[in-house]
């Protein structure tokens, strides 16, 4: 029996009622719907010697009862997966000149014919596109892509869909009221939702199922048996994530996780589950809930309860999280951190609607309030009718006047000066005048009063001017250098180098450094930027810098650093000073090893 697949049965029934049977048919889709059972139900049907009015196989004739109990001539089956050579096909292709002994058709069968090989499909063009009249092909396939298109275009091609949940769950009824089992529809709906629109999968589950539970299929027990997570979990967490109580939320996926469900599955179900959720929010849509019978209700009401801004921004956050949960090292604290972020999401955004579009505002960008640190006051302002200004410094450590300050303007007012201790303050109000210009010369500035007041407890240092290059300062810092190096001990080489080299001031900020070879401009280079961190001291400047020269001889050929010598041109270097070598490797007859 072919089930959810009306769109074929129906094509196929009328193509053998009004006899217009195609020589090649071609069966794709996807696994377990049906392909090779509709396969054999068609080969037995054509070979029926006496078919129903409604075009069916009457299961009573000698080619019907011959094809039931497997012995029948006529129908030949290739499992092209284990088949799938050239020597299989050509086979297949010597068997196709035998006329049937009994019936009207031949029939082969080939399943899994895009394991085929390309050399055993191009065996199998000739005859597929020019069968004889009695023989009949029927390919089958999950993959359709795969298959040559010359093999495509010599076939009638049905394509098989998935089977809905309720043609599964209406099969399985009548297999269950057969066999005696008693079962819940939500027991049978679960298996149907698990199968993922495969009857394979689903006779598969309901076999094992009522050999666990003793033919006795509870909605509880096979959601045991099936290892789902039910939807009231999902119910539960919503409400203590929608309320921000995040105790509770992770006490939940304490107990999901005890149960055995890794973070993956809690993600990808709760996502599905939030999915379900914005579908309902419009009744209308509520067709396209696939949830168990008797939830619609109850989805309809969480989803009515709970804000459609919080629902798209909390499916957002778990499509990113079980993106990344692959990579995460900690994996439960990868959800726990995606429950987290879904507990404050309310305080995070919101949906308004701006010129008819709906727009996410985050809730961050209003005014909030500013934590301030306290800071001591050292202005009071007072009224007055003359122009007054009043300097006042409050010292946490020292209430004493300072006797450096020796003098002070205090002009006429009417509200004293009042020295309050340290208090946090919002608002800070000051009058700012001009000062009097017309007093003494004696009086001291704003820097000499703060110098003199903290001056006994912290040294004031005097910021020391930057020196511009000289030869002779330049030569003794260098040489104290070595120095230094030659009393460490550990850089013999650097040292020697350092003292053979030669200094020269170019500017105020640059000087180069000359050497006679790479060699040691390399052991310099490595030197440099604690060299130059010494200069740069000495002189109390920053913005020194210094240059690596090195002076070649006119007479030398230098190769560049990254290049190396065979031993054919180091032999002519050498030849070239000593020209004896040359007579000395003819006479001898020697080669050079490249």
């Amino acid at each position: 029996m072919v089930v959810g697949q009306k769109h074929i049965t129906t094509t196929l029934k009328n193509a053998i009622k009004n006899n217009q049977i195609a020589h090649s048919f071609l069966f794709c889709g996807p696994r377990g719907v049906g392909k090779t059972t509709c396969a054999r139900i068609m080969a037995k049907t054509i070979n029926c010697a006496n078919p129903t009015p409604e075009g069916e196989a009457c299961n009573v004739c000698a080619s019907c009862v011959s094809f039931d109990t497997g012995s029948s001539l006529n129908i030949h089956e290739l499992d092209a997966a284990s088949n799938n050579s050239v020597e299989d096909i050509r086979n297949l292709v010597e068997q196709v000149r035998f006329a049937p002994q009994a019936g009207k058709y031949k029939v082969y069968i080939v399943d899994e014919v895009h394991m085929l090989t390309t050399s055993a499909f191009n065996a199998f063009l000739k005859t597929l596109e020019e069968p004889p009249s009695y023989a009949i092909f029927i390919l089958a396939t999950t993959e359709k892509h795969k298959i040559l298109p010359t093999i495509l275009s010599r076939c009638q091609i049905f394509d098989f869909k998935r089977i809905t949940i309720q043609d599964t769950v209406e099969h399985l009824e009548e297999i269950v009221e057969k066999e005696q089992v008693k079962a819940e529809k939500t027991a049978l709906q679960l298996i149907a939702q698990k199968s993922e629109g495969c009857m394979r999968d689903a006779l598969s589950i309901l076999d094992k199922i009522v050999s666990f539970t003793n033919g006795e299929l509870t909605y509880q027990n096979t959601v045991e048996h099936l290892n789902i997570l039910d939807d009231d979990y999902y119910f539960k967490l919503l409400e203590a994530l929608y309320h921000q109580d995040m105790a509770g939320a992770m006490l939940l996926y304490e107990e999901i996780n005890q149960k055995g469900f890794e973070g993956d599955l809690v993600l990808n179900g709760f996502a599905t589950f939030i999915r379900n959720l914005l579908v309902c929010k419009d009744e209308r849509a509520a067709v396209l809930l696939d949830v168990l019978e008797g939830k619609q209700a109850l989805y309809i009401s969480t989803a009515q309860k709970t804000d459609a801004s919080y629902l798209i921004s909390a499916l957002n956050i778990l499509n990113e999280t079980e993106m990344q949960f692959k990579m995460a090292r900690n994996k439960r604290l990868h959800v726990e951190m995606c429950l987290i972020k879904l507990s404050f999401l309310k305080q995070a955004i919101q949906l308004s609607t701006e010129q008819g579009n709906l727009v996410k505002k985050k809730l961050t960008d209003r005014p909030i309030a500013i934590q301030q640190k306290p800071i001591p006051q050292y202005v009071v302002a007072t009224q007055s009718t003359q122009p007054q200004a009043k300097l006042v410094i409050d010292d946490a450590v020292k209430k004493q006047p300072s006797p450096a300050l020796n003098k002070e303007v205090v002009l006429p007012s009417t509200a004293p000066v009042v020295h309050e201790p340290v208090k946090p303050i919002t608002v800070a109000t000051k009058t700012i005048t001009k000062p009097d210009t017309t007093l003494g010369s004696t009086k001291k500035n704003l820097l000499d009063v703060l110098k003199a007041k903290v001056n006994e407890k912290f040294n004031v240092l005097e910021v020391t001017d930057a020196e511009a290059l000289n030869i002779e300062k330049l030569t003794h810092y260098w040489n104290q250098y070595c120095e230094k190096l030659e009393q460490d001990g550990s850089k013999p080489s650097t040292v020697g180098t350092l003292r053979m080299a030669k200094l020269a001031v170019v500017d105020e900020l640059n000087f180069t450094v000359t050497v006679q070879a790479i060699t040691q401009q390399k052991f310099i280079e490595q030197e440099k930027m604690h060299l130059a961190d010494y200069i740069q001291q000495a002189f109390n400047n920053r913005g020194i810098r210094f240059t690596i020269v090195v002076e070649h001889n006119d007479n030398d050929e230098l190769l560049p650093m990254q290049q190396a010598l065979t031993s054919v041109q180091r032999f002519e270097k050498m030849a070239e000073k000593y020209p004896l070598l040359k007579t000395f490797r003819e006479q001898l007859k020697l080669d050079l090893d490249l």
